[in-house]
């Protein structure tokens, strides 16, 4: 049996809100998830798992509508899923009174629940948020039971707020393999056994890599999975080296040749490192409009020639604390040299 574990798909958000690119992330998270679909229609997976938030709050009734079609396109994969902290089932949600496609199920109770596939022999677990924080564990009782061969538990949180549990434990009760939401960042918590699919797009500037999906197989030799990338952009750090020779317009032709070069759908969190020119001062906001930055950090320092400085100005403050820290090699010390002698050589300028 295949299947395929998602999560945190969050339909509805617009991420970096205010930049010129939200409104076509918000569209992106939308086409991404129909990629997955086209992807589960292809490829035929027996199942496909959601752990939790495939919405980023509460879903409209035509959202759901849409989702279900969505559903209904792939009859030969049975959906399996679950509400999390931001799409959790208050009261009056549409998803507790939706009529789902027949290949749907969701797992809306508020206590863990099991579900039987005869077909593949399989069983799977789980249950849904009825608000944002859930602060006991939601699956610390909830084992295997039944007459399946394989068992799959859905299980959305694992942070102090969010259902709190320890991954060793939880894997200690049996499961054939535990699909996780809510942490963004993919990761498998256990070879083989347990893992956060992460948002299947990227949220926010934070959650920097790879985006996608699980693909798993179980079978009688056991549980296989992978990760499959498929995000359309990635959140990519980004340091870029100045010298005394850089200049406004050099770092720009840097910055936007840099970002040619590793995908213009990218979005950029610049930082700026080295010595640059001790009269020039870079202008962040020219950076960040040229093209998809969302931040930019500036971490350079004037390139101040210590020697001249203790000669030019021998016997006053400026001379002597340039004497006191010169040969510095810590960076704090550095730090301190460089801080302190542009304000001391900019209030002499006032």
């Amino acid at each position: 049996m295949r299947f395929f574990h998602v999560a945190d798909i969050h339909l509805g958000m617009e991420p970096d809100l205010g930049f010129a690119w939200s409104k076509r992330r918000q569209e992106e998270i939308w086409d991404s998830f129909r990629r997955l679909i086209d992807a589960a229609r292809r490829e035929k997976p027996e199942l496909l798992l959601i752990a939790g938030d495939l919405f980023h709050r509460q879903p409209l009734l035509k959202e759901l509508k849409e989702v279900n079609a969505l559903f209904a396109s792939i009859p030969d994969t049975q959906v399996v899923l679950m509400a999390g902290n931001h799409d959790y089932l208050k009261k009056g949600s549409y998803y507790l009174s939706f009529s789902w496609a027949e290949n749907v199920t969701g797992l809306f109770g508020e206590t863990c629940e099991r579900v039987d596939f005869p077909k593949f022999s399989l069983a799977v677990y789980g249950c849904s948020y009825y608000s944002r924080e859930v602060t006991d564990n939601l699956y610390g009782e909830v084992r295997p039971s039944g007459a399946m061969q394989h068992h799959v538990l859905l299980a959305h949180g694992g942070d102090d707020r969010h259902s709190p549990w320890k991954k060793e434990e939880l894997a200690a009760a049996g499961f054939d393999y535990i699909a996780c939401g809510h942490i963004h960042k993919p990761e498998i918590l256990i070879p083989d056994r347990m893992a956060y699919a992460g948002a299947l797009e990227p949220t926010t500037m934070t959650q920097t890599g790879e985006h996608g999906y699980i693909d798993g197989i179980i079978d009688s030799r056991g549980t296989r999975v992978s990760f499959v990338p498929f995000a359309v952009c990635e959140y990519v750090d980004l340091i870029l080296q100045v010298d005394e020779d850089t200049t406004q317009f050099s770092l720009e032709q840097q910055l936007a040749g840099e970002m040619e070069r590793r995908g213009e759908k990218n979005i950029y969190r610049v930082t700026l490192e080295g010595l640059r020119c001790e009269a020039l001062e870079f202008s962040v906001e020219r950076l960040m409009q040229t093209g998809n930055v969302v931040q930019v950090t500036d971490r350079t320092r004037p390139a101040y020639r210590i020697e001249q400085l203790k000669r030019e100005y021998a016997g006053s403050l400026i001379g002597a604390y340039a004497e006191y820290f010169d040969g510095a090699e810590g960076e704090l010390e550095q730090k301190a040299l460089y801080y302190g002698l542009e304000a001391l050589l900019n209030a002499r300028q006032e």
